[in-house]
């Protein structure tokens, strides 16, 4: 197993794990979530792939067939007076497809992303888990991750 840029050549496999991702979450949260969607069509993809303020990483196979993702966004906290002026490297998915779950590919996907923010020298990797997605809080939480902050809501 190998982790490089996401290419065109593997959007097939990327938008079906899109969708095992998106099932996941519509099925804990179905008022927010449309099942049998991905969060980005394939033209999106063509551009986030071509992004570098957006890089894409593959985990992939000695077929060179993609087993898990990292969709990736550098960001800047907005200049104010009271905020340090900080780069970070936001997770906005990660997957590792169903049947190859278990082989540490997350992990690997993970620091991975990790060592490519110490690279650009962010001061830090966040991302955002949803409340009853409990597999994905306890493995990050077992990768080192800590809660920064939370989002509360009340559905009306």
């Amino acid at each position: 197993m190998r982790i490089r840029r996401a290419k065109e050549k593997d959007m097939k496999r990327v938008m079906k794990l899109l969708n095992e991702v998106l099932e996941i979450h519509a099925k804990i949260r179905p008022d927010i979530f449309v099942s049998g969607s991905t969060k980005y069509s394939e033209e999106e993809l063509r551009e986030i792939f071509a992004d570098d303020e957006k890089p894409v990483f593959v985990a992939v196979d000695d077929a060179d067939e993609v087993l898990g993702y990292a969709f990736c966004v550098v960001r800047q906290l907005p200049e104010k007076p009271y905020i340090h002026p900080i780069t970070m490297l936001y997770i906005d998915d990660l997957c590792v497809d169903e049947n190859a779950r278990g082989q540490h590919i997350g992990k690997q996907l993970y620091e991975h992303v990790v060592s490519y923010a110490r690279e650009l020298g962010c001061h830090s990797v966040m991302l955002n888990v949803w409340e009853g997605n409990d597999s994905a809080k306890a493995f990050y939480r077992n990768v080192g991750m800590k809660v920064k902050e939370t989002h509360m809501e009340v559905i009306l």
